[in-house]
């Protein structure tokens, strides 16, 4: 047989934290259900095992420091050492923990909650107050949270004798699992509360007031500490999160703290440069565009935009020009004419009457 300390790979003075931390590796890796099939992890498992219920109990790890092998009471490998530290396991393969230490109604953090909450353009950027209307569990005021009805002590669990588990046999293994009576718990109502029929929580729909800040954006999150389901038994409540989904605008764009917008001008503006005015979240804004803008051209109107959440100010607005082209059926003959003249002075060719031609050839004659 192989030294316990070689098998777990410790220094025969190593502390029990150490022993058990070194167990609990070398459980994880070899374990029969990770291992399916594997007759040589399954007998390093059953090694280690074998290794740990000696060196894992302070008695019988000094016989085994004096004695040796012949020391232990144990000879070989005997299943039933898994029920003697099935809480290592069950922290691992998530089958419970604690066999054989007893169970009791332990506090346990509700659960967290989430709440989608839809906001218009302007109330992500400028932030706002909403109140929101949600169920949760909450603890039950007739039985203050027991359970029970009166207030009498809940009973040991019979399934379980109190423990808050029971053993199941699965082949050589004999594996720790949750009560399914009690739920884990090591006791039952006995007289449930009429409200909440033993649960000990009831469902309310509360009204929370929440403050948005400026800046939020579609996708952001905010957490609301303790507002989420109420804890069992003491225990604390969990959290609620809202996301946040934002509306688009009609005329504006966002990219982060940047706000966007398209302003059309007309051809004789962009050539001749004009004084438009655009439109902000911020109020109407003069913008001056110089002779000669093309189409697509950038301007920046700086804070303007939307605040940052971190309190850096705000973004900027970005204008985009747009070249407002008319249709002929909006304007006139004078307007129509004039557009003729300025197209033969550049020796352009236009439409008239389905038909290209020379608009030279239209005004002369020939």
């Amino acid at each position: 047989m192989r030294d316990y300390y070689e098998v777990l790979g410790v220094e025969r003075n190593a502390e029990p934290r150490a022993v058990k931390s070194a167990y609990r590796k070398l459980a994880q890796k070899y374990h029969p259900d990770r291992n399916p099939g594997d007759k040589k992890a399954e007998e390093k498992f059953k090694e280690a095992a074998e290794a740990y219920s000696v060196l894992g109990d302070a008695e019988k790890r000094a016989r085994y420091d004096r004695f040796g092998h012949e020391g232990t009471s144990r000879g070989g490998f005997d299943p039933t050492i898994f029920a003697d530290f099935s809480d290592i396991l069950g922290d691992i393969f998530g089958f419970g923990g604690g066999g054989g230490r007893g169970g009791g109604r332990r506090a346990s953090r509700g659960a967290d909650l989430r709440y989608d909450l839809r906001l218009t353009f302007e109330e992500a950027a400028f932030g706002t107050e909403t109140k929101l209307r949600l169920p949760r569990h909450e603890g039950c005021d007739e039985c203050s949270g027991s359970g029970s009805d009166g207030g009498a002590a809940p009973v040991s669990c019979q399934t379980c004798g109190g423990r808050g588990q029971v053993r199941v046999q699965q082949g050589f293994f004999t594996m720790a699992q949750t009560c399914p009576h009690c739920r884990g718990e090591g006791s039952k109502i006995s007289d449930p509360c009429r409200v909440c029929k033993g649960d000990g929580q009831v469902v309310r729909e509360r009204e929370l007031e929440v403050s948005i800040p400026a800046g939020v954006d579609r996708g952001s999150r905010l957490r609301l500490t303790g507002e989420g389901e109420h804890g069992r038994h003491g225990g604390p409540a969990g959290d609620l999160y809202v996301v946040l989904e934002v509306e688009d605008h009609s005329r504006l764009r966002r990219e982060g703290a940047q706000v966007a917008s398209d302003e059309d001008v007309s051809y004789a503006q962009a050539v001749l440069g004009s004084t438009i005015e655009v439109e902000t979240l911020h109020g109407t804004e003069r913008l001056e565009v110089p002779p000669g803008t093309q189409a697509g051209k950038l301007f920046r109107l700086r804070g303007k935009g939307i605040e940052r959440l971190d309190r850096r100010g705000r973004g900027d607005h970005l204008v985009q020009i747009r070249l407002k082209v008319p249709k002929p059926r909006d304007l006139d003959s004078e307007q129509l004419d004039l557009l003729r003249q300025l197209a033969v002075l550049d020796g352009e060719e236009v439409r008239e009457g389905g038909v290209l031609s020379k608009v030279k050839e239209l005004i002369t004659g020939g």
